[in-house]
């Protein structure tokens, strides 16, 4: 090997836009003879590739092996690419100058270059700004990646899909691509965005002397935007609760069904929604209630949802509650309050849902399904007395001693069917039906058939107490089993969760065959209610 030669393909060169350094060596060198760590001082050096050719001349065989890197000046000013060394044999030093891209002088050279866009450069932590990076390039791009920029101690994520346009800049066409980050700081101080830098390859013109039956050639480029300087706040000392840094935060409430048709004993849906510009869907807190007595809430699992609007995220936080009451009247729900940073006003506002007066109204379907059966007519009826009969007396005395005697023994036999029947007639339930009802409720809980067993679980146990209770919530209470009333809690979260959940049919199965065994024994009569008194 006789010379090693280094060249860049222009200078003066822009800051913040490549250029490509290239060394030649006149024989076949190893491709890890290059050693570049000595710019990285002052340049952002990129990808090296390295070609070799072989060619002959007349019986003449030459070789050449050849280094090229992509570099990018970080500052403007005046630099020295030092001398490199391969295998004995060193390249001549390479005096650059960089200027700032602002510079008319060679503002018309640039083909490529990237401009950023912040929203703000001082915030709150954890407050959400916004990044548009816009690529212009003017030659053929062949292929190439751009990638995110990054801030240490922060959470970034594209918004929306790339755009594409074009622009003219000082009477040169570009093409435009405009990507938009949101870029979330965790931790407050002074802090530095690095510009996303864009890699790959253009078309140029063929450098061959002929163009029969030859390709097009690409050029590697490399180009980087300017930093960005921000300054993020701390959480201000007086804020409590869940620190939540936006423009705007909505919270709004809808009912299912409306107001005026609230029954007790049937579920009510509220469904609580949570709106915020610019925030993520992780940083909304959790949604939740208070219910006044005879209210029994079971809420649903939060659904979360992100989109994009005028290049803002909007983030929102949906929860559902079944609400049911156990007797009717008019309950007081308490006052919703969400504390939020207003980043516009620089104080704390809230969110909120005023306290609120609910009326639930009588179920006249669940006050028909327990009305107890009334009673026969026929049983209540009493014996009819029997008519007085006119008895005439013969001059015979021997007849009127007998009638005298068939009327007394008529009247002693009246008085003693009327006893008996006074002993016998107890209020009696209807057996048949209520045995019926229970084979029903069992039938109901072993088919994991909720809806049934909810309405067969009160006619049930008024038939089998002789009680007129109206509620799931009045036989738990009567019940006073505290297996009982978790069973019942868990098929009412069952019946009237929005997502279907699965209860312990098996365990209900068994307290109500066990509360059917003993109620029945306890109010089985004895035998002696039926002796009669001699």
């Amino acid at each position: 090997m006789t010379e090693v030669i280094a060249s860049v393909d222009k200078n003066p060169v822009i800051m913040n836009e490549s250029f490509v350094l290239t060394i030649t060596a006149d024989d076949d060198v190893d491709s890890n003879a290059l050693d570049t760590s000595a710019l990285l001082n002052d340049f952002v050096v990129g990808r090296t590739s390295v070609s070799s050719q072989t060619s002959m001349v007349n019986f003449n065989t030459s070789r050449l092996t050849k280094w090229t890197t992509v570099l990018i000046a970080k500052k403007e000013g005046t630099y020295t690419i030092p001398a490199f060394s391969i295998e004995g044999q060193k390249t001549k030093p390479i005096t650059l100058t960089v200027v700032s891209p602002s510079n008319s002088t060679v503002s018309g050279q640039q083909d490529l270059f990237i401009t950023n866009d912040i929203s703000s450069n001082e915030v709150f932590v954890q407050q959400q700004l916004t990044l548009k990076v816009k690529l212009h390039f003017s030659a053929e791009l062949k292929r190439g990646s751009l990638s995110e920029p990054s801030l240490a101690g922060a959470s970034i994520a594209q918004i929306g899909k790339d755009i594409e346009n074009e622009t003219i800049i000082n009477g040169r066409r570009y093409r435009v691509i405009e990507r938009t980050y949101a870029i979330s700081p965790q931790q407050s101080g002074e802090f530095t965005i690095k510009s996303p830098v864009f890699s790959g390859e253009v078309m140029q013109p063929s450098t061959r002397r002929s163009n029969f039956l030859s390709f097009a050639e690409t050029k590697p480029v490399s180009v980087i935007g300017e930093e960005i300087s921000i300054s993020v706040k701390p959480i201000p000392i007086d804020y409590q609760g869940v620190w939540l840094p936006s423009e705007l935060i909505a919270l709004h409430q809808e009912w299912q069904p409306s107001p005026e048709d609230f029954k007790a004993g049937e579920p009510i849906t509220r469904v609580l929604t949570l709106t915020a510009a610019g925030l993520s869907k992780d940083q909304l807190p959790l949604i939740d209630m208070e219910m006044p007595a005879g209210l029994k809430v079971y809420p649903d699992q939060a659904e979360l949802h992100t989109g994009i609007n005028n290049n803002r995220l909007v983030s929102q936080k949906v929860r559902n509650f079944a609400i049911v009451a156990s007797k009717p009247g008019t309950y007081l729900l308490p006052e919703i309050s969400i504390p939020w940073w207003n980043t516009k006003t620089n104080r704390i506002e809230h969110a909120t849902i005023p306290a609120e007066r609910i009326t639930i109204a009588p179920n006249a379907e669940a006050t028909s399904n327990i009305t107890p059966s009334k009673p026969s007519t026929d049983a209540l009826t009493p014996l009819a007395q029997p008519s007085p009969t006119t008895i005439i007396i013969e001059k015979s005395p021997w007849l009127q001693w007998l009638f005298l005697g068939l009327w007394l023994l008529t009247c002693v036999a009246w008085w003693i069917s009327a006893k008996r029947n006074r002993l016998l007639k107890t209020p009696k339930t209807l057996p048949r039906k209520s045995n019926d009802i229970y084979l029903a409720l069992l039938a109901a809980a072993k088919k994991k058939d909720t809806k049934a067993t909810i309405e067969l679980i009160i006619p049930w146990y008024n038939q089998l107490t002789s009680k007129q209770l109206s509620t799931l919530s009045d036989v738990s209470q009567h019940v006073n089993n505290i297996e009982f009333e978790q069973a019942i809690s868990e098929l009412q979260q069952s019946a009237y969760g929005k997502t279907p959940s699965e209860y312990n049919s098996d365990k209900l199965l068994n307290l109500i065959q066990t509360i059917n065994k003993n109620n029945i024994s306890s109010t089985k009569p004895t035998h002696t209610e039926f002796t009669l008194n001699p």
